[in-house]
């Protein structure tokens, strides 16, 4: 089920919160049963037959939990049940990657399983080895069965995101007055998620037909085609994934749960280190805490530290799918930030600073270059740049009408992403219950439900 859908709007939504608040008046216990329940309806819509492996790794990781924690030989039970956690992953996400690989490589012919990847298996195994790390540094303590199973299952974050913290989430689930309706916390939820609708149905799923157009005839596209194709796919990529983070920060809100903020204005970053503070927040903030620190960190000397960022972001875009493509990714992000921690090692004792002007310049260049790749594969996404910095071109290419139009919209979306406030900083400061906001609802909702598309899914549920 989609937050896109009229099933999820209509029907699922309403009767999940309804039956919510008016259960919880006679028993919080039994209320958040009926919201584990509803999280597990939610995710067995896309496809029931995954529901059995989602319910068999938490139980796995519930009972593992348990053992690390009362277990003499921690580290012992910790590495069986992360090692299983990735075999899981890794037989559905990368078993016909490496089979293609081979058949590659080595010119043999085994055929592919074609394998169908259980939705959001990324984010719910991450979110329970984070959980089992904790238990094994003593940062946690095992919760009981139901509290485990609402902290995984939550429908606002179970399929992309954010990537939850059990310290953070369990003491929401059981506080008496988080289960009252609250009409200030879900009015504000509800334009969350009405700002993240337009962003979703109306921008990002308005771009993805001209980005497909241009990223599929990458052999015939001229200098403009290039250009605009590019710049269509890194602002569908952010409309896409920062709709759906604020719907899921809004979903929480109107249940009174708050979720971290996964997505802060990341065009606007000055270098590629705060970017990665900006961008998928979550993701950036468990690679830190469950790759690059265990990898040794900054602990052990400026090339060990630049050694851990570079493999940590290259397992990064590995996460990200099973693909050439997506480890190349990987791979820049990781020498993007090399270059900007070696940068900051030499400038700052010499107190040398770019301007803030060029530094953000720079910064959304390098990251676009890598949308390219992400986008198109290393092979075509070259080719794509190429086409982008022929010169020559560019003052004898014509450009058609339509084209002209598409260039005021991203000139127009450029504006919005890199001067204006984003959704959190205007709602967050300056929200309250009225009938101006109560307009500005009812138009979003007039649009949104006019343009939502059935078959139109986040970027990020493949990943």
């Amino acid at each position: 089920m989609l937050f896109n859908s009229y099933e999820f709007i209509f029907f699922f939504l309403p009767v999940t919160l309804l039956g919510y608040f008016l259960i919880a008046k006679k028993s919080v216990k039994l209320s958040n049963v009926w919201l584990t329940l509803a999280s597990f309806f939610f995710y067995g819509w896309w496809n029931i037959r995954f529901v059995p492996i989602l319910s068999a790794s938490i139980l796995w990781n519930f009972i593992f939990g348990h053992l690390i924690h009362k277990s003499k030989n921690k580290k012992l039970v910790l590495f069986i049940a992360i090692a299983v956690n990735i075999a899981l992953l890794g037989y559905f996400k990368y078993t016909d990657f490496f089979i293609d690989s081979i058949n590659r490589f080595a010119h043999t012919d085994w055929n592919l399983l074609n394998i169908v990847l259980p939705l959001g298996i990324s984010f719910w195994t991450f979110t329970q080895t984070a959980y089992l790390v904790d238990v094994y540094r003593g940062k946690t303590e095992p919760c009981n069965f139901l509290d485990y199973v609402l902290f995984v299952m939550i429908f606002p974050h179970l399929i992309s995101g954010p990537i939850i913290n059990h310290s953070e989430m369990i003491p929401q689930f059981n506080e008496k007055e988080r289960h009252k309706f609250n009409l200030d916390n879900f009015a504000l939820g509800l334009m969350f998620f009405l700002f993240g609708l337009f962003k979703k149905v109306v921008i990002a799923d308005s771009l993805a037909p001209i980005v497909d157009q241009y990223f599929g005839g990458a052999d015939a596209l001229s200098v403009w085609g290039a250009w605009i194709g590019v710049f269509a796919y890194t602002f569908q990529l952010y409309f896409d994934f920062s709709g759906y983070s604020e719907m899921a920060l809004g979903l929480g809100k109107m249940i009174n749960i708050d979720f971290p903020i996964n997505f802060d204005s990341p065009y606007k970053s000055k270098s590629p280190i705060e970017f990665w503070q900006r961008w998928h927040m979550t993701l950036g903030s468990w690679i830190r805490d469950y790759l690059y620190i265990p990898l040794g960190g900054n602990r052990k000397g400026q090339v060990r530290k630049m050694l851990n960022l570079f493999i940590a972001m290259t397992l990064s875009g590995f996460w990200h799918g099973a693909g050439l493509k997506y480890i190349v990714w990987g791979i820049w992000h990781g020498f993007l930030l090399v270059v900007n921690h070696s940068w900051r090692y030499f400038a700052k004792p010499r107190n040398i600073k770019i301007p803030s002007f060029v530094a953000k310049f720079m910064t959304f260049a390098a990251i676009t270059a890598g949308w390219v790749i992400f986008r198109g594969g290393v092979k075509r996404g070259l080719k794509i740049m190429t086409k982008m910095f022929n010169i020559e071109s560019i003052f004898t290419a014509s450009v058609s009408g339509n084209q002209i139009f598409t260039i005021l919209i991203l000139i127009l979306l450029s504006v919005t992403v890199f001067i204006m406030p984003n959704v959190i900083e205007v709602l967050n400061g300056r929200f309250k219950t009225c009938k101006r906001w109560i307009l500005v609802a009812v138009l979003l909702t007039d649009i949104c439900i006019l343009c939502i598309s059935r078959n139109s899914v986040f970027l990020y549920f493949d990943f």
